[in-house]
């Protein structure tokens, strides 16, 4: 309900009376809400109040509304923050006028933040918490803004003291389902911090609060998807993909059961329960979108493909009727993950405009450039190795390094850079200096099993080009047993055909076959169009050295087939005007792309 709308059907008695209140109130709400809106008609409806010499509970509530309009339907925020500074000035002055009061507060908070004057937002919103304490809809709400606000500014600990304040106080007025959403909120910031010690016992009491509280269905059923999603990030953050099935199963069963329910109007009794997590339609979005996270580290693409299609296309949908920033965040990490998908598969073209589209939704919030900018470059960085050209893969990946405090993600991309100067086979003591400091033996940087496993996979893919192979297939072993274990089907293939490449340089054919057999069944069913084509060259010369003919002449076909496609993948994307992204290492993303003349990477190591 808007701030007008709520004044009109909640104006005290005293301010009710006065019939020309009324009547400038009713035309300010009819022109507000009138399709298009007419703002500057509503805007005199209600500067036409001041004429009259109100009261100061009418000139605050008119200031704020005032405030409210001009700051969600103009751009004169000026103009908006005077209201709203004169209405938060005069509220305070009047008792009993807590919904004026601390709207105005919250909602000059949100202006300043807007206009970065930050230090103003804070102890505006400290006096306001300061001050609510009696007020429990507005004290826990406040709490959760300053909250954010911090969280924001990258400040978790001021932020999760805050929270486990709310949570505190939620208890001591009796709203367990308030004290579970301040826990998890807390249990989320200090999962970005990877105090996992502190999660772990936080994580377990929020689930006996969710388990135990009986209230609207719909409440319970969001507390426990927050839960779950919580648990489910956690697991494939530690690259537990087999671990964390169950958790996804009962988030993926607890949605359809929220979309079953419906919305019931019925207020809770206790003021401090008056909150909402996200929308049902938001948490939709993120149940697919963690969905295609675990198929994208689990090796099932298809299965990406599919979920980030329904997830793309609901978002579409909820755009066009909300502008919450949090949509555009979904959009950016699920093309983020499909972008990954379309290089395995060998759709580079299609992952090149895909980059090119998050830099567009990059352009249009700094946030989500500041958040998303070194993924970006990553993932330009990825592009560069599947189009060879490894001297902009450097310069991505390098840059993606400056931009990244995120230990997972800079242990990604180490990984990365590592293989490309394996790759380029002259880069010996830059190459040493990284892989010390993601070595899986000792000190690994991060606790996850996924990027642990690919850097024992890194290791015997450098002591393969050594000469050294005793050495890579210990290393390679190491990572079998890891991705087994966790069913990381891509880099299962990746070390059984390097594995099946190892026996065949050292005349084991018979092994050799064993390993790639299986290499090209599983990365037939992923599909990863580069272990394909490895495997059939393998198969191809394996047959061929054991004078199977026939089988020698159908992996032989099989590989020209995934050569031509790879290579008219390669040149599609090299043709894209897109593809002049790789040089960009600096500042924000580029708007214009100029068309390339034709491709100008080489193709030798496609073939």
């Amino acid at each position: 309900m808007s701030v007008m709308a709520a004044t009109a059907v909640v104006a005290p008695q005293a301010e009710a009376s006065e019939s020309w209140y009324l009547a400038l109130l009713g035309f300010a709400e009819h022109f507000r809400t009138s399709s298009p809106p007419k703002i500057r008609l509503c805007v005199h409806c209600l500067q036409a109040v001041f004429q009259f010499k109100p009261s100061q509970r009418i000139e605050a509530r008119t200031h704020l509304q005032l405030g409210s309009v001009l700051y969600h339907h103009t751009k004169n925020s000026e103009l908006a923050r005077q209201h709203l500074e004169k209405a938060w000035l005069i509220s305070q002055q009047i008792p009993q006028f807590e919904d004026v009061k601390f709207e105005a507060a919250s909602l000059l908070s949100e202006l300043y933040c807007q206009e970065n004057s930050v230090d103003a937002a804070k102890p505006l919103l400290r006096k306001a918490i300061q001050i609510s304490q009696q007020t429990p809809y507005w004290h826990c709400r406040l709490l959760f803004q300053l909250a954010q606000l911090h969280t924001l500014e990258k400040d978790l600990v001021s932020a999760c003291d805050l929270l486990g304040v709310g949570a505190e106080y939620a208890r001591v007025v009796g709203s367990e389902y308030t004290r579970a959403l301040f826990l998890l909120s807390k249990g989320m910031l200090l999962l970005m911090e990877r105090k996992l010690q502190e999660v772990h016992p936080l994580l377990t009491l929020c689930g006996q609060i969710v388990e135990n509280w009986q209230g609207n269905p719909i409440q319970k059923e969001s507390l426990r998807v927050f839960f779950l999603v919580l648990q489910v990030t956690h697991y494939l953050d530690a690259g537990q993909v087999k671990s964390v099935k169950p958790c996804l199963k009962q988030l993926q069963q607890c949605i359809q059961t929220i979309s079953t329910l419906h919305d019931d109007e019925i207020l809770p009794s206790n003021p401090a329960d008056l909150f909402h997590w996200l929308p049902k339609e938001h948490m939709c979005v993120l149940v697919y979108l963690v969905t295609v996270m675990h198929s994208m580290q689990a090796g099932y693409l298809e299965k990406a493909q599919k979920y980030t299609d329904k997830a793309l296309m609901q978002l579409e949908k909820l755009k066009m009727l909300d502008s919450s920033p949090i949509l555009s965040s979904f959009q950016v990490i699920l093309l983020e993950h499909i972008i990954m998908c379309r290089l395995v598969t060998g759709h580079k073209a299609t992952a090149l405009q895909e980059i090119s589209q998050v830099c567009q939704l990059c352009q249009q919030s700094p946030r989500l450039f500041s958040n998303h900018a070194a993924q970006l470059h990553t993932l330009l960085g990825l592009y560069c190795i599947s189009v060879n050209c490894m001297d902009n893969a450097e310069a991505q990946f390098t840059t993606a390094l400056r931009l990244t405090t995120h230990q997972e993600l800079w242990t990604f991309i180490v990984t990365n850079l590592a293989s490309v100067y394996i790759r380029e086979g002259n880069r010996h003591q830059e190459l040493y200096s990284l892989l010390e400091r993601i070595n899986p033996d000792h000190n690994f940087p991060v606790s996850s099993h996924c990027l642990r496993a690919a850097a024992f996979y890194i290791r015997g893919l450098f002591s393969f080009f050594q000469g050294r192979y005793n050495e890579a297939k210990r290393f390679l072993r190491e990572t079998l047993k890891m991705s087994n274990a966790e069913d990381l089907n891509r880099l299962t293939a990746c070390s059984l055909v390097l594995l099946g490449h190892i026996f065949y340089v050292l005349g084991n054919h018979r092994e050799s076959n064993n390993m790639v057999v299986p290499a090209m069944q599983l990365a037939s069913k992923i599909p990863d169009m580069s272990v394909q084509l490895w495997s059939s060259a393998l198969l191809r010369d394996l047959n061929k050295a054991c004078g199977n003919n026939i089988d020698a002449h159908e992996a032989a076909q099989m590989h020209q087939n995934f050569s031509q496609q790879l290579l008219q993948d390669h040149i599609e994307a090299c043709s894209l005007p897109e593809h002049n992204l790789i040089t960009w290492t600096d500042g924000s993303p580029p708007v214009q792309f100029q068309a390339q003349n034709g491709p100008t990477t080489s193709l030798a190591s496609l073939l």
